[in-house]
């Protein structure tokens, strides 16, 4: 597998996510933007699909069991915050919800960061890194 293609895959779909997020739904730019977000992560589910829902399984497993896993594209975030070294992060309010058997009755999601690639556990106390490629 080649991590850094996968990486940079989803840091273009990220800084896509967040283009289409800046501007109204009035604006000319608005579906072509959105088209070419939809052509980049149908390329990434095609080529790295398999790989992203074994890493998925992988938490699922060990956090969360009794929830169903969803494809790989739910679990982005819905905007990121880019600081001026390229460095992906998100707020604990991003991700998938999940039910993680050691926090009963805990907000919990998970979501796939960029850069480096890994998956995050959101609570609203903390972030935790629960996967990461390597």
């Amino acid at each position: 597998m080649d991590i850094k293609a996968l990486d940079k895959a989803i840091q273009e779909i990220a800084v896509r996510r967040n283009e289409l997020k800046k501007i109204d739904y009035n604006n000319p730019k608005y579906d072509d933007l959105e088209e070419e977000l939809h052509d980049l992560e149908d390329a990434l589910q095609v080529k790295y699909g398999e790989y992203l829902e074994e890493a998925l399984q992988e938490v699922h497993d060990k956090l969360a069991p009794d929830t169903d896993i969803l494809f790989p594209i739910a679990y982005f975030a819905k905007t990121y915050t880019i600081n001026a070294n390229n460095e992906f992060a998100v707020t604990s309010a991003e991700g998938v919800f999940v039910e993680v058997d050691s926090m009963p009755g805990k907000e919990t999601k998970l979501v796939i960061v960029p850069n480096p690639l890994r998956i995050l556990l959101n609570t609203k106390e903390k972030q935790q890194v629960v996967w990461s490629a390597v």
